[in-house]
């Protein structure tokens, strides 16, 4: 007798807080169930009238009145059964038509009411524009999404490396990896669509004498090492005719919630002046081409480039920024994500002029050949070593650094939580534990709105 007991219990307490989700202010739903219940009365007020004045101009028979306003009953009754029957009757014909209005775009893994809070509660949400690149940028999406549907991401566009490399170099593309990322970040299905986007076209191992069909006479595939997001914007920006429409277009296709935006539309190249060690133990100081380079010189980076020096910004980045409630700079790599933004003048000259709170995200981890023995004071001091204005109000870095470093498989190196002089720090728990090296979204964005 236990279980169907709790069973009951079980089914009772989802219908409770069923219930309680439809009672959720901002739904939108009960205002106008009241519009309705008093749209209703007032009709139905005006037919008493109307029953009235026919029985008193002697064109309804006494006996089709007495029936209709169920004279042979008590007073009390009456008013119980017409208002019970009035109700129960709104109620089956909104919820009849409110099903029949929304079925075709419901999916069986969701209740309704979940759907409803999730598009009214977001929009209410602040303007959060979020500027880097990387693998680092996606995380912070997947927790703000929870709490706002106006996010921004502005990405980087001086990536040459991997597939969007190949792309940019055969067609002329900007490089669409980090865009796929964050689209799939935020779009609606992020467990399908991510693993959709993210797919990698591995090798074909064909006859060498049968090269017209798509392969190499090596045996590898054209398609080999590209992801399938990549190519969707590649197609995309063949039929829209511009990558910016591209992008556009992808979020329509894929619900994306929020936005993905370029920094610039102009095609950039990254340049580092990088102090590499000799065998002699001397360094000598390198000018090196091309944001995938930059790390593998596996020296220490002096200063950053953009070639050309005066690229527009891209103009709605722009309007994103200066509309914003909140500016968050990554986490990302410092010096070929969330740099290579900061360097499009434009940009800069809107980021110092929005009235918006500005955070920079510091990364958990060092990473080699960018960021090897850097604290938290140098990740800050190099963004303003390279922008002519200070225009950050805060710095977030992790503090727990109780994470054992081969956690997860890998050998994370933390970067120490020291605060820089300029800029002041706030610090909390950040790391996703089975992936020292990343950040937790939820703790993410929670910390980050706690500063709005």
């Amino acid at each position: 007798m236990e279980k169907p007991r709790r069973r009951k219990r079980d089914i009772s307490y989802q219908w409770l807080q069923l219930g309680r989700l439809w009672l959720i202010v901002g739904l939108g739903l009960k205002r106008w169930l009241v519009v309705l219940v008093l749209g209703t009365a007032a009709t139905g007020l005006g037919l008493v009238y109307v029953v009235l004045l026919l029985e008193r101009w002697g064109w309804l028979p006494r006996q089709v009145y007495e029936a209709m306003v169920l004279m042979f009953l008590p007073v009390q009754w009456r008013v119980l059964i017409l208002l019970s029957l009035g109700l129960g009757l709104i109620a089956l014909a909104v919820w009849r038509l409110g099903w029949n209005l929304v079925t075709p775009l419901h999916q069986s893994d969701e209740r309704i009411v979940e759907r409803l809070l999730e598009y009214h509660r977001p929009r209410r949400g602040p303007h959060v524009v979020v500027i880097g690149g990387g693998t680092g940028m996606p995380n912070l999406l997947r927790g703000l999404r929870d709490y706002t549907r106006n996010i921004t991401a502005v990405v980087t566009v001086a990536d040459d490396g991997g597939s969007s490399g190949r792309l940019r170099r055969e067609l002329g593309l900007l490089p669409p990896g980090d865009f796929r990322n964050n689209i799939a970040a935020l779009s609606r299905d992020e467990a399908l669509m991510t693993q959709v986007l993210q797919y990698r076209f591995g090798s074909q191992v064909v006859e060498p004498d049968a090269p017209a069909n798509g392969t190499h006479s090596n045996g590898q595939s054209n398609l080999q090492g590209h992801a399938f997001g990549n190519l969707l914007l590649a197609a995309l920006t063949g039929i829209m005719g511009s990558f910016d429409e591209a992008l556009l277009a992808a979020e329509r296709v894929l619900a994306v919630r929020g936005r993905v935006l370029p920094s610039t539309l102009e095609q950039v190249t990254l340049v580092a002046d990088v102090s590499v060690p000799q065998p002699d133990g001397t360094a000598v100081l390198q000018r090196i081409v091309g944001e995938s380079a930059i790390p593998k010189a596996r020296g220490q980076i002096q200063h950053l480039y953009l070639e050309p020096a005066n690229v527009r910004a891209y103009p709605p980045a722009l309007q994103a920024i200066l509309q914003a409630d909140l500016i968050v700079l990554g986490p990302g790599s410092l010096y070929t994500s969330i740099l290579p933004n900061l360097l499009v003048h434009d940009l800069q000259a809107a980021l110092v002029r929005s009235r918006a709170a500005k955070i920079y995200v510091c990364n958990l981890a060092i990473q080699p050949g960018e960021t090897d023995n850097y604290s938290v004071a140098d990740h800050v001091n190099t963004i303003l070593a390279h922008i002519p204005v200070n225009f950050l109000d805060v710095v977030i870095a992790n503090d727990n650094l109780r994470v054992p470093a081969d956690a997860g498989g890998g050998q994370t190196v933390f970067v120490k939580p020291v605060a820089p002089q300029a800029v002041r720090m706030v610090t909390a728990d950040l790391v996703d534990e089975t992936r020292p090296w990343r950040h937790d979204s939820a703790k993410l964005a929670k910390a980050v709105l706690s500063l709005l």
